[in-house]
């Protein structure tokens, strides 16, 4: 009778264990597989360094990592008229968990950039205050003491980036200015524009209850850098 209750014993110690080999396995089922290696895409895309393996087609499959930000480069309101290329001045939507950090309020356009926008009828890029400016060496400069702590705040070091803007090029510019400041390049993907975007995830801002077009940005997780309240590097 006795070896009968342990072997009863042993029988439900060996389920228990079992149970929780299941239940630690599930907790870890979100563990995060090995990202594909950045590959540039062909053609402009490519140009650009659009990621051929990870970009606003496969995007809904890279959402909600832990070790990885998602970070949307473009204004709200972008001044520049980018409907005569094709595109959006306005943020009509954005990817679900992407945060909006807008690149023109990280620094300056490169002059050939602003150049070639204009020769595409695309005038009145952003011009107002900057984080860093590009010095004529092409070297990123502080404007305020604080530019790059919150530069490390907004695109932490130890994660994985992902970028997108409308269409590459802000997404481009901010992964250049990141890696020319010592990120790693391995580490920041741009994947590209949304207004290419295929995906499932997408939120839109568009208020449909009115006559008027208006834009619930309250959906937006938005990071407005109060440049008044930062301190000028002299």
């Amino acid at each position: 009778m006795k070896n009968k209750k342990n072997l009863i014993i042993i029988i439900l110690l060996v389920a228990l264990s079992i149970s929780i080999g299941f239940n630690i396995k599930g907790s870890n089922s979100n563990v995060e597989e090995p990202l594909p290696k950045q590959e540039k895409s062909e053609g402009l895309r490519g140009v650009y360094d659009i990621d051929k393996n990870i970009n606003e087609k496969t995007i809904d499959n890279y959402l909600g990592r832990s070790d990885t930000v998602y970070v949307d480069v473009r204004m709200l309101d972008d001044p520049a008229p980018w409907e005569n290329k094709g595109g959006e001045r306005m943020l009509t939507g954005f990817i679900e968990g992407f945060e909006v950090i807008p690149y023109p309020f990280l620094t300056a356009f490169p002059e050939e950039y602003v150049k070639q926008k204009e020769d595409e009828n695309v005038v009145g890029l952003y011009v107002g205050d900057s984080l860093f400016h590009i010095d004529e060496a092409g070297n990123y400069v502080a404007n305020y003491k604080e530019s790059m702590d919150i530069l490390e705040f907004m695109f932490p070091k130890d994660k994985y980036i992902f970028i997108i803007c409308g269409a590459g090029g802000y997404a481009n510019f901010t992964k250049q200015m990141l890696v020319s400041l010592g990120w790693d390049k391995e580490k920041i993907y741009n994947i590209g524009g949304y207004w290419h975007y295929e995906g499932n995830k997408g939120i839109s801002t568009v208020n449909n209850y009115g006559d008027e077009v208006k834009y619930d940005f309250w959906k937006v997780s938005y990071h407005d850098i109060d440049f008044d309240n930062l301190t000028p590097v002299e």
